[in-house]
């Protein structure tokens, strides 16, 4: 286990994290706070409305898959919407906008994966106020992707994800997974509580919403099938807290022969591939995953990938359109 791996654990854990990583926290806190004053500096407002949907926490909230489905929700009530997002994990420092076909290493692995999946417009920049520009002209709203800390555009609604575990250990990076203290939530129009299972309490000053990512069809994304004949598998992940898709492998029956884990946004190269293909098991992985694999993955082999479909509480999406509508 490597130390980023052990620390990550340790956020998640009761215990209380050792005092030099406090005092690291606390460093870090005042940078932060400096940070995000200079950023409400200089404000700058669209034409149409912009809805942000971040994160108090690092990583794991289900914040792509969210986006996802809003953007799809909003579709289906007559709505055009762009996605903005920052193109982690890319080469690209410009504005672009990603198509079907972009490759991950150039503009992002999770912005090829709302490209493919959503069927609407989605601009990756890394200035995203450049970014917005080019994305007004393209919908009617737009939908900034991990916006809570990005606070250079004003927002007409600021959705936050908090997974349904809670908040870990509750302290600030690197001490613990916060990267706000969490009472900046106040900030927030909407908090929605991702996962699924009982919701640890997180004190808000208003009402918290359900939404979750459930396991969905297995697709063999090299001859885009939806064909599954196997009962043991060898799971590949690289994204931030993979124990929820292990659960979702698990929870389709699969039994889990093999792990291989990566750091999110991992780069994938061949060398990677030498101990998955040896293996006669299936390999399983996510979307995000698969987009950086595709291009370096034997035709002739499957690469399955676990799809997600989702859950929202009634009403959600209505409370989204009012905040955004007034």
């Amino acid at each position: 286990m490597t130390l980023q791996q052990r620390i990550e654990r340790m956020w998640w854990s009761p215990a209380r994290p050792p005092a030099w990583l406090i005092a690291v926290s606390r460093l870090y806190a005042g940078i932060s706070r400096m940070h995000l004053r200079q950023r409400q500096r200089h404000v700058h407002a669209l034409s149409v409305p912009l809805i942000s949907v971040g994160n108090i926490t690092v990583g794991g909230s289900g914040k792509t898959p969210f986006v996802l489905w809003l953007v799809q929700a909003l579709q289906r009530k007559g709505f055009s919407p762009v996605i903005l997002c920052r193109g982690d994990g890319g080469r690209q420092r410009g504005v672009c906008q990603v198509g079907p076909d972009s490759h991950p290493l150039e503009v992002g692995d999770e912005a090829c994966v709302l490209a493919r999946m959503s069927r609407c417009p989605v601009v990756s920049a890394r200035d995203r106020v450049a970014g917005a520009r080019l994305a007004e002209g393209l919908g009617d709203i737009v939908v900034l992707d991990d916006g809570f800390q990005y606070r250079q555009l004003a927002r007409d609604c600021d959705i936050v994800l908090v997974p349904s575990c809670g908040i870990g250990n509750g302290q600030l990076i690197p001490a613990g997974p916060m990267r706000e203290p969490v009472s900046q939530l106040a900030r927030a129009d909407i908090v929605v509580r991702s996962g699924s299972g009982a919701v640890a309490p997180v004190r808000t000053e208003g009402r918290q919403w359900r939404w979750q990512a459930e396991a969905g069809a297995l697709l063999d994304i090299m001859q885009q099938q939806l064909l599954w004949t196997g009962h043991q598998a060898c799971v590949l992940a690289g994204i931030a807290r993979p124990e929820r898709f292990l659960e979702d492998v698990r929870a389709r029956g699969i039994e889990i022969g093999q792990t291989l884990l990566f750091p999110d946004h991992y780069r994938f190269a061949r060398k990677d591939l030498r101990s998955l293909l040896d293996t006669e098991l299936p390999v399983i992985t996510t979307m995000k995953d698969a987009v950086k694999l595709v291009a370096i993955w034997p035709e002739d082999r499957p690469l399955w990938v676990l799809m997600q479909r989702y859950r929202a509480e009634p009403g959600l999406l209505e409370a989204i359109i009012r905040h955004f509508r007034h």
